[in-house]
């Protein structure tokens, strides 16, 4: 094989060919007629005419070389179970899934909403749609009720799938009330639900919404579903992410170039084969969990495991016993759970054989140097930083270990991945900065297979937020400064719009915003994220308060700050509960009414404010200042 430098040339210079070669990692029913249609930019066909399925790629094509090998492996240190399902279990459990949809009225294009824990039904539902050609769209157990009440409105499903409860650090997190909350809230109500109990919660049922998983699989215990063969460009998911408005976006993926996105990702990029081990410590409610538990895995014939837990419970060794006992050849994690590693007893690390390792990825949020070094001495193994969004849907910046493995600098994410042109681009004029100069990192279209193909049903906001931002050019905006070095190295230096990444987890500063202000207390309320050494960024509000006398003790905003708490927490759900939220009389705003976020950030950060020539009053930024440094 070429080295990377011509391997990466020649994917931007030769695309259809390159990406014609790629194809051949998957299956197809019937061959592509033509690798790209850019015929209307930005967007994107890949792989025309072919028809294939994600599902018989993941399941039914390893079931001749491969069926009694391990397929799904999983892991709950919660509830004390391990289970392993060779692909042969795995093809029968997600067939009979499958029939489950399908006699519940699910088809073709259907959308199902999947609302699970960490559990094996999770994964068999995911695989179950892909396999008849349904639509899921998985939502991250942690989410409230307004939150999902939202994505149901706008994914419109016909069924969701979902479970009593999870359970994260030991403790019970039910989901039926929250789930019967969001449907009555929503507008497109579903015409069934499935649920699965766990006999961890309350399990309420709704008498001809609602169906129990056991009972209707015992009706469909050796059923044969044949798979949907989609036209490359079909959908195959909706995974909705942050913006900077209250409504969340529908990142929409297609079929055939994330099938080939991802077994090339797995060669090239992660070095997995068939046979081996993969284990991601993320959740199916996030990308990576789409990508990299489910899906990418499977897709390479590897086994995967699902992990329901914590990186320290029972003990901080839990994670490297995985790896030993499982032989684990590839491991992906975040840089928030390593730094959680870092303030444990260094005796676990060497407690256990973890001669199967090959590498150590991280991703999720930046990698600071002194936790990538740390954990590449304690672990003798290369850790290697990825860089990617829920939109990309695999790396756009990374070491390609199954290509060369190249010298890698502490800090940085790597260089550009084959497919992806990535430029620097200057925020105002649009044009290319130089060597250590800050710029904005943008990719020049069309995507590479895999990236979202629009926002689900709104192709106006997907050219709107991604491709209108850099003045003068049609790019793709990741809303990420870097900065690249004289080697080709980037480094990702934050965002630039107002979403901020808490443990990995993008979180739109708006929607927390709009979930203070429903408060009745509040009159108005800024929220900006703030470097945090264990979780990369959390978000602090500022708010205007309608009555004084609500903060005029100590124990008053005590009592009001933990109200604003809880209004968060049942709206958009813990994870995007701010770590302060702390009281003005004012907002900072320039004379034409803009919230000096930047300014606020700054003060909180310990950095200097910035220019201020535009301030309405000086006064609201000193009582930002003092609400951050009490005297």
């Amino acid at each position: 094989m070429p080295g990377f430098d011509a391997f990466h040339a020649r994917s931007l210079a030769d695309r259809d060919g390159f990406w014609g070669e790629q194809a051949a990692l998957i299956d197809w029913n019937a061959k592509p007629t033509q690798v790209c249609d850019y015929s209307r930019p930005p967007f994107a066909k890949w792989f025309v005419g072919g028809t294939t399925n994600l599902c018989h790629n993941a399941v039914d094509r390893w079931l001749p070389t491969q069926a009694d090998k391990p397929a799904l492996i999983f892991i709950s240190t919660e509830t004390d179970t391990e289970e392993t399902y060779t692909f042969r279990q795995l093809h029968a459990e997600v067939s009979r899934t499958a029939a489950m949809l399908k006699a519940l009225g699910v088809g073709k294009g259907d959308r199902v909403l999947i609302y699970m824990p960490m559990i094996p039904e999770a994964a068999f539902a995911m695989l179950a749609c892909a396999r008849i050609g349904a639509i899921h769209s998985v939502v991250f157990g942690g989410f409230a009720s307004h939150s999902l009440a939202s994505r149901i409105d706008d994914a419109r499903p016909r069924v969701i799938v979902s479970a009593d409860a999870g359970s994260r650090a030991g403790k019970v997190v039910p989901y039926k009330g929250l789930l019967d909350e969001a449907i009555a809230l929503s507008k497109n109500k579903p015409a069934r639900v499935l649920m699965f109990d766990r006999k961890l919660a309350a399990m309420p049922m709704s008498a001809g919404r609602d169906v129990d998983w056991a009972t209707l699989a015992l009706q469909h215990v050796n059923a044969q579903v044949p798979v949907e063969w989609l036209e490359s460009s079909e959908p195959s998911y909706i995974l909705y992410t942050s913006g900077t408005t209250g409504t969340p976006k529908g990142v929409q993926r297609d079929t055939g170039g994330y099938a080939v996105a991802l077994a090339a990702s797995m060669k090239h990029i992660y070095d997995g084969h068939p046979g081996e081990t993969y284990f991601s410590t993320s959740d199916i409610g996030w990308v990576v969990g789409h990508s990299y538990i489910v899906y990418g895995p499977l897709i390479a014939g590897m086994a995967t495991i699902m992990y329901e837990g914590t990186p320290v419970r029972p003990d901080a060794g839990i994670l490297w016993k995985i790896v030993q006992d499982y032989k684990v050849a590839v491991m992906f994690s975040a840089p928030t759970a390593i730094r959680v590693l870092k303030k444990q007893d260094p005796a676990y690390l060497a407690k256990y054989d973890l001669s199967s390792l090959k590498t150590l990825w991280l991703a999720g949020e930046p990698l600071d140097e002194p936790t990538s070094r740390w954990i590449a001495d304690s672990l003798g193994r290369p850790v290697v930083d990825n860089y990617w969004q829920t939109e990309t849907g695999w790396p756009i910046l990374t070491y390609p270990m199954g290509i060369e493995d190249r010298p890698r600098k502490f800090g940085s994410p790597g260089m550009p991945m084959y497919g992806y042109n990535v430029k620097l681009l200057h925020e105002n004029t649009g044009e290319e900065v130089g060597v250590n100069e800050k710029g904005v990192v943008a990719i020049v279209p069309p995507l590479p297979p895999g990236c979202m193909t629009t926002v689900w049903g709104d192709d106006a906001r997907f050219v709107k937020t991604y491709f209108d931002s850099v003045p003068g050019k049609q790019v793709y905006s990741t809303f990420d400064w870097g900065i690249k070095d004289e080697d080709g190295c980037f480094f990702i230096l934050g965002r630039t719009d107002d979403v901020i990444n808490v443990a990995g987890h993008r979180l739109g500063t708006r929607e927390i915003e709009e979930s203070i202000s429903s408060h009745a207390g509040i009159a108005e309320v800024a929220v900006v994220g703030v470097a945090d050494q264990l979780k990369g960024q959390v978000p602090i509000g500022f708010a205007v308060v309608k009555d004084a006398r609500d903060i005029a003790t100590p124990e008053a905003r005590r009592k009001l700050e933990g109200e604003v708490m809880k209004t968060v927490d049942g709206q958009l759900g813990a994870i995007a509960r701010p770590y302060r939220v702390h009281f003005v009389t004012l907002l900072p705003k320039t004379r034409s009414g803009k919230v000096l976020r930047r300014s606020i950030q700054a003060i909180c950060e310990g950095r200097d404010p910035g220019d201020l020539t535009t301030i309405e009053d000086p006064g609201a930024l000193q009582q930002v200042k003092d609400a951050v440094n009490p005297v």
